[in-house]
């Protein structure tokens, strides 16, 4: 019986309080530009959650096509204009 306490003792301490995941829930809310953010709309963790994924995904692309756009200007830049220097500069900070 022991060794049980002291098993679920040590989950706990790894583990976020209600309060903290709710807390955590309730920010990504109001970092997600497509939920609302009205106090008197309650939306489920999972739907927080969900709009959370796909807003990160929707980044991620829309990087890519910066990415793409960006590297289609250097292409096209003379390689001897101030422009193509801090062109190339902004095209090494994306890639990292």
């Amino acid at each position: 019986m022991k060794s049980r306490r002291s098993r679920s003792r040590q989950s706990g301490r790894c583990r976020a309080s209600d309060n903290q995941v709710a807390e955590l829930v309730c920010k990504l809310q109001h970092l997600i530009p497509q939920l609302p953010l009205r106090s008197f709309d309650k939306v489920p963790a999972s739907k927080i959650l969900e709009e959370t994924c796909n807003y990160i995904e929707s980044l991620h692309r829309d990087v890519d096509n910066l990415s793409d756009q960006l590297s289609e200007i250097l292409a096209s830049t003379d390689d001897n204009t101030g422009k193509a220097a801090i062109t190339r500069s902004i095209a090494s900070l994306l890639s990292e």
